[in-house]
């Protein structure tokens, strides 16, 4: 059996501690990739494949209670001699980017777990959208990672400081690095934030680069990449999240591009990303001020000199309203939650008593 480091993939003592605490007798891996019920995951004895036990399934109420790219795993084995590794539990997470899924349902998706820095990709090209940039931005802090933006295709812009200038406006508090896997611009400082046992993810629209920009990090050819279509735009070429151990340390995480980034509950991450709004918001008279007709406005004055634009503060209000009202229909489904699983509970206590 092969012998792998898993604290090359991130493990940490946190991990070891829950595990050993609530699952003495089991085995450990981290998920590399979802497929549909089916996962592929990386163990002390080198890759298997695996699949939720029928407990889970059982008691599954939504995505967020099946694994996701990124998680630890309990395990019944570490060999497939008898078909496929049964996943048996899943470890707290200590992030999660995720998002709500595209169309109606008021549902959550993690694109990825447990991974200590985001990387934002936006291309300086046709690409280029302040108001996505914010929404990705909130949902990063609100993820528990640390977010970072990445303006890909600097070779292609003409007008570098000018959108640089833009983009800082957008992200305060955030570092931002203009990149080309062309013309190796950036590489180096986006190198310094991964390192041994740290996940990053790459999150961003479809045919931004990640993927060129990740195979140049790892210095192989690890992901299939497109190129730049007639109408500027790169050609999307992941079609599902992996982790990849880079040869120099570090785990990374390429996404697919996502063309509907909706919010969920996320008024920390809001919070976050507009804190400059939240800030001159503390200096109004009034605690409670709408920013509309009262007196002494601090939104209204920074408004008026300039010191806001008038589009950032029209997204954050966009924002926080979405926001809410996602929270409003996620506390009704956690309501419906809570009182599906203790009917099954009951039910289940109900035949043990029968069967005794």
């Amino acid at each position: 059996m092969k012998n792998v480091n898993l604290n090359e993939w991130g493990l940490s003592q946190p991990i070891i501690k829950e595990f050993e605490e609530k699952y003495r007798g089991y085995y450990l891996g981290r998920v590399l990739e979802e497929h549909r019920n089916i996962y592929k995951i990386i163990t002390e004895s080198g890759r298997i494949i695996g699949q939720v036990s029928g407990k889970i399934n059982y008691e599954a109420f939504d995505r967020l209670d099946y694994p996701a790219v990124g998680d630890w795993v309990v395990l019944d084995r570490l060999e497939d001699k008898e078909g496929n590794a049964i996943i048996g539990g899943i470890l707290t997470r200590n992030s999660k980017f995720s998002r709500k899924i595209a169309g109606r349902k008021n549902e959550e998706q993690i694109i990825a777990a447990n991974i200590d820095v985001l990387f934002i990709c936006m291309a300086l090209n046709d690409d280029f959208n302040l108001q996505r940039l914010e929404r990705y931005i909130s949902l990063g802090w609100n993820s528990g990672a640390v977010p970072v933006v990445l303006l890909t295709k600097s070779d292609l812009c003409s007008d570098l400081e000018e959108k640089l200038e833009e983009v800082i406006s957008a992200a305060p508090g955030v570092d931002i690095h203009p990149v080309s896997a062309i013309n190796e611009l950036g590489l180096e400082q986006v190198k310094a934030y991964i390192g041994f046992g740290k996940t990053v993810s790459f999150v961003g629209s479809s045919g931004v680069g990640k993927s060129t920009l990740i195979n140049h990090l790892l210095g192989f050819e690890s992901q299939e990449t497109g190129g730049i279509r007639e109408d500027d735009k790169g050609r999307h070429t992941t079609t599902y999240r992996e982790l990849i151990l880079a040869p120099d340390g570090g785990i990374l995480i390429d996404t697919p591009g996502m063309r509907e980034i909706h919010l969920l509950d996320d008024a920390d991450g809001i919070e976050a990303s507009f804190a400059d709004i939240e800030e001159l918001a503390r200096k109004c008279r009034f605690s409670d001020c709408e920013h509309v007709n009262e007196p002494d406005c601090a939104i209204k004055k920074a408004l008026e000199s300039g010191e806001l634009s008038q589009r950032r503060f029209g997204s954050y209000l966009k924002l926080k309203k979405e926001a809410q009202f996602m929270e409003r229909k996620l506390s009704k489904r956690a309501q419906i939650k809570y009182k599906k699983q203790f009917v099954k509970i009951a039910k289940s206590r109900k035949k043990t008593a029968y069967k005794r």
